[in-house]
């Protein structure tokens, strides 16, 4: 499976388009799709009413994409939702059941400071393909989801705390939650973190998956003032084993402040894994002991705490960048235009050190500290994606690190793959 992997850009037209940013990006054996807004197809603007009308536009604008690329909802691999007021959750949760009746997917609750439109909601997908996108190769088709709960972590009845399907597993995002009580522990923001991670872990023990298999981490602090404390718990946890401690390995990393998150927690923590053994059918020589690649260059911001890029399999996992030189590690002068040049800068050096260009992004997501400084963003934004492939999402934080204006994070091809381990 070397060099014939295509990345598959489309759009459905009953859902409205950006020339930005593509509706579905597909690539091997996932679809990543632009998050949706409550946008009406026939007007373009947000629909009529309130939370519950704009939550059920966003899953219709979902289904018809997933539809419109011979999938169902079923497909569904991971959820992700973002809201203007986490109280509104009821309500979006009762519209989220009507469309995932019997399967749930695995998901994230965030609420932030604002989203694009003013809107109340936004929702975004990620989704199996099972047929992948090869060329001139056969692919295995029809792969297999596995999905897994444990009793030694949070369960719920709106999500699956992993969803494996390929050569990845999907988490929900871990809220600091003692599974048997069911409550937020006791503590602030140290111990909370450290439930998270435990939480992940029990999760990975259950799946016989190793710690070290991850290669994302998503963190949403309630104050990004809790970065400190919250990574002094997360070195405790990483690296995991001797054989990550001897090369210094950690995951691909992104941290943001939400404006509330669910349980009234302080923070809540997401993870994307490995499958080394893949779902079937597989060849076998496709199959195992894939090698976890981990990439630093020095034309990019370097950190202890995070590897610039994580490939596995047929995807890199990029960390999030922000507007930092590179040279002297210090914020690049100037406003927002300056600060989103440098961090979509920084994301082409790490792209290009890894032998990829831009036009093997399959996906963005741009964190802004004000919504209003979105069509700035873009008009620099287009100058290093002018055909407007990649799959986007975009939304107002309350606070990102370094108190940067933008932050911003990708997922890249890996269409050569990562070879077996010898």
């Amino acid at each position: 499976m070397k060099n014939d992997n295509t990345v598959l850009s489309r759009n459905s037209e009953n859902v409205n388009k950006d020339s930005l940013s593509s509706q579905t990006v597909a690539f091997s054996h996932y679809n990543n799709l632009s998050a949706q807004l409550p946008i009406d197809q026939e007007t373009g603007k947000l629909v009529a009413g309130g939370v519950k009308e704009q939550a059920e536009q966003c899953f219709k604008n979902i289904k018809s994409i997933v539809e419109s690329i011979d999938h169902v909802m079923n497909d569904v691999v991971r959820i992700t939702i973002f809201v203007k007021n986490i109280k509104d959750m009821d309500v979006v949760d009762e519209v989220y059941k009507t469309f995932f009746t019997s399967y749930v997917p695995t998901r994230t609750v965030v609420a932030v400071a604002a989203l694009p439109m003013d809107s109340l909601v936004q929702v975004e997908a990620l989704v199996s393909n099972g047929e992948g996108t090869i060329q001139n190769a056969p692919q295995a088709g029809d792969l297999i989801k596995l999905t897994n709960n444990t009793a030694n972590a949070p369960i719920s009845a709106l999500s699956t705390q992993a969803v494996a399907f390929s050569h990845y597993n999907n988490l929900s995002a871990q809220l600091p939650i003692d599974p048997k009580s069911g409550r937020v522990v006791a503590g602030g923001v140290k111990e909370q973190a450290g439930q998270c991670l435990k939480n992940i872990k029990a999760i990975l023990e259950s799946i016989d998956v190793p710690f070290d298999d991850i290669v994302k981490i998503n963190i949403f602090l309630k104050n990004i003032s809790d970065i400190e404390a919250v990574n002094e718990v997360y070195t405790t946890f990483f690296p995991d084993s001797a054989i990550a401690r001897a090369v210094a390995y950690v995951p691909a990393r992104t941290i943001v402040e939400a404006s509330a998150l669910p349980m009234d927690a302080l923070v809540q923590i997401e993870a994307v894994v490995s499958h080394g053994d893949g779902t079937p059918p597989q060849a076998v020589e496709d199959r195992h002991g894939l090698i976890i690649e981990a990439n630093n260059t020095e034309n990019a911001p370097k950190s202890s705490l995070h590897t610039q890029t994580v490939a596995f399999s047929h995807y890199n996992h990029l960390s999030a960048q922000l507007p930092l030189d590179a040279k002297t590690g210090e914020m690049v002068a100037g406003g927002v235009k300056e600060q989103a040049g440098q961090c979509l800068k920084n994301i082409k050096a790490i792209v290009e050190s890894i032998d990829h260009v831009m036009d093997d992004v399959v996906k963005v997501n741009v964190f802004l500290k004000k919504i209003e400084d979105m069509d700035a963003v873009n008009e620099v934004y287009a100058t290093f994606f002018p055909s407007g492939v990649p799959a986007r999402r975009i939304v107002g934080v309350s606070a990102l690190p370094k108190d940067a204006l933008v932050q911003i994070d990708v997922v890249v091809s890996n269409a050569e793959g990562t070879p077996p381990q010898a």
